[in-house]
């Protein structure tokens, strides 16, 4: 494989498959990578799950990262201002993050002021080339997105939060399309719900799912007949996130 293909993720990793690879975008595996099993181990006191989870990072799949995702669509006018996004991510990758950090030894899912503030930090810094994961369309047409705003993370219950908003500039008007989505597939998004709307009351919102079959067909022709689910964290995947992104389709008036 050739050394200036990109490997998802938004950092190098010692490699374990492919060889070295310039850094990458996927900010789930930077959050990630630095994992203290010891640490995990004492937290749960178990050293089953700490096999269980040794097996569940190091196994070969993709994607990696599980986020379920709602939205508030905010018009002024007719036209659609922002997008507010909230980011649940999955308990195993929210455990992992914890003991990374060092936070939450106690394993109560209640962090202190300090711990909260570091949290935040690690959370919200976005690393360069990290665009954010999402793509509005309207019209057709690429919307532009202005940096986030309101940028918050916290626990809610086992789970790892994260509040940001993203206006449009300049605003754009519906019919639109929304899509959150990893490029590299490190990440998937699914868009749970609740979508709701701000500014109007005459928008609807339908979620489409991708066409599964296809977008594996795609992965396994550029993956030379490979499986996406046979790629391990540090090889080589294609940026065809979009094939399996989940798109939301707002419609508005009559």
């Amino acid at each position: 494989m050739p050394d200036d293909l990109p490997r998802h993720g938004r950092a190098p990793l010692a490699p374990r498959v492919v060889g070295t690879s310039p850094p990458v975008r996927c900010r789930s595996l930077v959050l990630a990578q630095d994992r203290d099993y010891d640490f995990a181990m004492r937290r749960t006191g178990s050293c089953l799950f700490l096999c269980a989870a040794f097996l569940a990072t190091e196994a070969p799949a993709h994607p990696h990262v599980f986020v379920e995702v709602g939205m508030t669509i905010v018009f002024d006018g007719e036209d659609m201002t922002e997008v507010r996004l909230n980011w649940a991510y999955d308990d195993f990758f929210t455990m992992l993050l914890l003991a990374d950090l060092g936070l939450d030894s106690d394993g109560d899912l209640t962090l202190s002021d300090e711990e909260q503030a570091t949290f935040r930090e690690a959370v919200t810094e976005w690393p360069p080339g990290f665009e954010g994961d999402l793509e509005v369309e309207s019209d057709g047409a690429r919307a532009a997105l202005a940096p986030r705003t309101d940028h918050e993370a916290h626990l809610e219950g086992e789970a790892m939060v994260e509040t940001l908003t993203r206006p449009l500039d300049p605003p754009v008007a519906a019919p639109l399309v929304i899509r959150p989505y990893d490029p590299s597939y490190y990440t998937a998004y699914d868009v749970t719900g609740p979508i709701q709307f701000e500014g109007r009351e005459d928008c609807t919102a339908t979620v489409e799912k991708p066409d599964l079959g296809a977008a594996n067909a795609l992965a396994e022709d550029l993956l030379l007949g490979r499986s996406p689910d046979e790629i391990g964290p540090d090889e080589f995947f294609p940026e065809i996130g979009i094939a399996y992104a989940q798109s939301v389709v707002v419609t508005c008036g009559s």
